[in-house]
């Protein structure tokens, strides 16, 4: 079929063909169709959608266009976990070593944040020595021997994806969920898991703002999964205030120690028991979900994980005492306080404007290719839900400088609300997506 038949048809809402899909991208890839007639048939993809095949068959296609790691030579079933990014989402550097403490090894590609959300290469690349390239016989190496690795993605895994989302992104065609599906689900596979588990997060500090909107893309990523093999589970978390208590990439790890180490914020903890039941569960580790929780909960209150986290560290060039001595990470020179306006209790917190505040202190990037300051960031001293008294502080700005710290003490103080009555906070756990269905948590 042709190019501009295929554009027709995708506009026309008319389904596409497995191979016309593939024509398409992988023409793409090796530079035989033009920007400009990708760039309209994306426009068709959003104004018209596509049916579940047609997803499927563009996940497949951008997977087929580069290679896919073979985990092969890693004994037993491998599981994946991927979140579709939040503020102060440290989850892997916690969730991984958990998973692996239980068993289950963990070969995870991550990626780097941009814009108000973080990345988890970043955040471990805050940890002096710490590097996150590794060859592919050191990476495979690395997860035989320890269990556990989590590293870059190299450009070889789904080149369809970094082009299309180039184009994406200056052709206003980003919010689509068959795109936005497709461009998660295809780096996955080709990540080479047996299942995988997705954290889907809602709320003004994500992606997808609504709950309708994330559980749209909830449906459309499991049912990619299963259509091509990978058993697929996902998981809606609320991220209308951020995760845990700090957000930026140091503060981040320092708080993922932490929380191996028995101490951690209860939403942080909550969440990562929940991921690792899902996936020890989905590998069959674990009969199911609260067994596996069961599981992660006993190695992280033994130090298993922890000793996971340290193994990992060491191997990818880090020293482990890095990680809980004084001056170990890098810290910003400068500290000040964000102090209550009034006496009360927290009943919300603008999580996107948080984010956004982390990013303007330097911990964040707003292009591809920024390099961003490890030390810089927040640490929220009180959440939704937390008595304040006048005066008392909201929380610590951690910046480069006094004038940016000023800015930054303003900009939080107004991302918060504080009123009279007690609150309840929102649940963190909002709903669970398998292919069985949906079930409210």
């Amino acid at each position: 079929m042709r190019i501009p038949e295929i554009i027709d048809r995708q506009r026309r809402g008319l389904e596409l063909t497995a191979e016309a899909i593939r024509d398409l991208v992988i023409g793409y890839v090796r530079g035989e169709v033009p920007d400009y007639q990708v760039a309209a048939w994306l426009m068709a993809v959003c104004l018209r959608g596509m049916t579940p095949r047609e997803t499927a068959d563009l996940t497949r296609a951008m997977v087929d266009s580069g290679e896919t790691a073979d985990l092969g030579s890693i004994p037993g079933r491998k599981v994946d976990k991927h979140s579709t990014g939040g503020v102060g989402d440290k989850t892997t550097l916690v969730l991984a070593p958990l998973v692996a403490a239980c068993g289950v090894p963990v070969a995870k590609m991550s990626g780097r944040g941009l814009g108000h959300t973080g990345g988890t290469l970043d955040k471990l690349q805050s940890i002096p020595g710490v590097t996150v390239s590794l060859s592919r016989d050191r990476f495979l190496a690395q997860v035989r021997e320890i269990g556990l690795a989590v590293a870059g993605q190299t450009a070889d895994l789904v080149p369809a994806d970094g082009l299309l989302y180039a184009l994406r992104d200056v052709t206003a065609t980003v919010d689509s969920v068959p795109l936005i599906a497709s461009s998660i689900m295809s780096k996955k596979i080709a990540g080479g898991a047996d299942a995988i588990v997705l954290d889907v997060k809602v709320g003004s500090g994500a992606f997808m703002r609504s709950y309708e909107e994330a559980l749209e893309l909830a449906r459309a990523m499991v049912r990619i999964g299963e259509e091509v093999g990978r058993p697929t589970v996902a998981v809606l978390t609320n991220m209308d205030e951020p995760l845990g208590r700090a957000v930026g990439n140091a503060l981040e790890v320092a708080e993922a120690v932490e929380t191996l180490s028995g101490h951690g914020p209860a939403d942080l903890v909550e969440l990562c028991l929940s991921l690792a039941g899902e996936m020890l569960s989905l590998v069959g580790a674990a009969g199911d979900a609260a067994e596996g929780a069961a599981a992660a909960s006993t190695a992280l209150r033994t130090g298993k994980a922890l000793a996971k986290l340290e193994a990992m560290v060491r191997a990818q060039g880090g020293d482990p005492r890095d990680l809980r001595r004084p001056g170990g990470l890098p810290a910003a020179p400068v500290v000040a306080e964000v102090p209550a306006p009034e006496e009360g209790h927290v009943a919300g917190i603008d999580a996107r404007e948080i984010g956004l505040v982390a990013m303007g202190l330097g911990a964040g990037r707003a292009r591809k290719g920024e390099t961003v300051d490890p030390a810089v960031g927040l640490v929220l001293r009180k959440k939704v839900g937390d008595a304040a008294k006048a005066g008392e502080p909201l929380g610590l700005v951690h910046a480069r400088s006094a004038p940016a710290a000023e800015a930054a003490v303003r900009r939080v103080a107004a991302a918060y609300r504080v009123v009279r009555e007690r609150v309840r906070p929102r649940p963190l756990l909002l709903a669970r997506v398998s292919s069985r269905g949906v079930q409210n948590l």
